[in-house]
């Protein structure tokens, strides 16, 4: 297997206890360490934290539950006394087999859907931390989303005689489906309503062509670093992964042609469009040799088009589809990235019968997403609304993006270089000098950002960091990427 490929073997098991939300009460008459050690009972006996569980660090308990190291320290004794909890010599504490073993918490981790990777898990938990400033987060900040007139239009329709309460068609509301393909055919994509397929988001769109179309042990060639590492949709469905380097131009056409070659059968993903995490746009000819190649080769192309409408300075080259005439082309799109996340609507145009294919698994997984978000988003694009919003949303991470730039400048020039998005959320920062992605995680949480280590995009980078300027507010971002650059300095220094 070359060195960029990525096996699809399952990582291990690291599941730890799911937060709560439960502290103790230092007003109550029961001592902090009594408090802790019944909560903790509780969560053993009543089965939430099942046999070979691993519980979270002592310092990351005392950060959760707001006490001293010493108390949890104390509490986590007298489990140990009890024989509820174990030490590795490896170091970890889990929760130790007993009679309550068995049972479904046997087959945890026994299905065909691998666990997200341990990083992934706590920054999923971690984003809902308020007193965490959020450096990595990929969405828009509230303030960013278009609340008043989204509630606006949802006022309308409950005025309407009938609300749409019942399925939606397997492909999805005409409406939206009519309004989607009107979208697309602004940026040079011609795919009529018939060819587009409603999701819940972009990422079942992912998943749905992992399930359907792809043959289990197949290769997808895709960027790397890219977005896809950092979930396991393909690697859950037996699907391996060969990495390709990018270039000023984007995805290398060299090593395309090489691993195409080399794996027939091969499909590809690639975000040509302000890439996640790089920030990367390829160009207008680096497309067009793409798609040559793709004829060449017979290969099959997914291109994901979720942040192509956030340009900033000028407007991205027409997408790959754009230049389809074979049918080679899939195009996923969302209004999670421009809008608003809670909707859960993207879609996916492609070919008549590789739509209808993956209608059809859809309809078996969920029956189609929710009614009324369609009929929120068809009324949302079909009005002046999208375009206004998007016009305001440009101006407003333009402003970010800079300020967020010139931060870097003031606080990173001496340690670090990154990359100038012309569009997206991401800047991608590199480290003159590779440092402990997990010691830089751990370090950061302590100041009180939260970050995404350029290791989940690409699993051998330990030097790079994906920062977000579409989350945070002006004021965030001057204290968080402070913060961030003093712990990053005293880092390097002890190292």
């Amino acid at each position: 297997m070359p060195p960029d490929s990525h096996s699809p073997s399952r990582p291990k098991k690291t599941a730890v206890p799911p937060p709560d939300g439960w502290q103790p009460d230092p007003s109550a008459p029961l001592p902090l360490q009594g408090q802790i050690l019944e909560y903790m009972l509780e969560r053993i006996g009543g089965g939430a934290w099942p046999a070979g569980m691993r519980l979270p660090s002592q310092r990351e308990l005392s950060r959760r539950l707001r006490v001293d190291r010493s108390t949890v320290a104390a509490a986590l004794g007298l489990l140990a006394e009890r024989g509820l909890i174990e030490t590795n010599r490896g170091g970890g504490t889990r929760v130790a087999a007993g009679p309550s073993a068995g049972g479904w918490n046997d087959y945890v981790e026994e299905g065909t859907h691998y666990p997200n990777l341990p990083a992934v898990q706590a920054i999923n938990r971690l984003e809902f931390d308020r007193r965490l400033i959020r450096l990595g987060t990929g969405e828009l900040h509230p303030d960013l989303l278009p609340d008043a007139l989204l509630r606006r239009m949802l006022a309308e329709l409950a005025q309407s005689p009938r609300l749409p309460l019942s399925y939606e068609e397997p492909l999805g509301a005409p409406a939206l489906r009519e309004a989607v393909s009107a979208e697309l055919s602004a940026s040079g994509i011609q795919a009529d309503a018939d060819s587009v397929l409603i999701t819940s988001g972009a990422l079942q769109g992912l998943q749905l062509i992992a399930l359907g179309l792809l043959p289990r042990g197949s290769t997808l060639l895709l960027e790397k670093p890219s977005y896809l590492y950092s979930i396991h949709a393909f690697q859950s469905a037996g699907i391996k992964f060969s990495g390709l380097p990018l270039d000023e131009d984007g995805l290398s056409i060299r090593h395309l042609q090489a691993e195409a070659a080399r794996h027939p059968g091969a499909a590809l993903y690639t975000i040509p469009s302000f890439h996640n995490p790089t920030g990367a746009v390829m160009s207008a000819g680096r497309r067009r040799e793409l798609m040559a190649l793709a004829s060449r080769f017979r290969l099959p192309v997914l291109e994901d088009g979720a942040y192509q409408e956030l340009w900033l300075d000028a407007p991205p080259p027409p997408p790959l589809m754009a230049l389809d005439t074979e049918g080679r082309v899939l195009h996923l799109g969302t209004l999670s990235k421009t809008v608003s996340p809670g909707l859960r609507i993207g879609w996916i145009a492609g070919p008549k019968p590789v739509i209808s294919r993956l209608a059809d698994i859809k309809m078996q997984t969920d029956y189609g997403a929710s009614s009324l978000s369609q009929l929120l988003a068809a009324r949302w694009l079909n009005s002046s609304a999208h375009g206004e919003h998007l016009a305001g949303l440009r101006s407003a991470l333009r402003s970010r993006r800079d300020h967020a730039l010139a931060l870097l400048d003031r606080h990173f020039a001496s340690i670090a270089d990154w990359s100038v998005p012309a569009g997206g959320f991401y800047i991608w920062l590199r480290f003159h000098q590779p440092l402990s992605a997990l010691r830089l995680f751990d370090a950061a949480l302590e100041a009180g950002v939260l970050l995404h280590p350029g290791q989940l995009y690409d699993r051998g980078d330990s030097s790079r960091i994906r920062l977000s300027f579409a989350y945070a507010s002006g004021a965030e971002l001057e204290q968080g990427l402070a913060a961030l650059a003093a712990t990053a300095k005293r880092l390097l220094t002890e190292s």
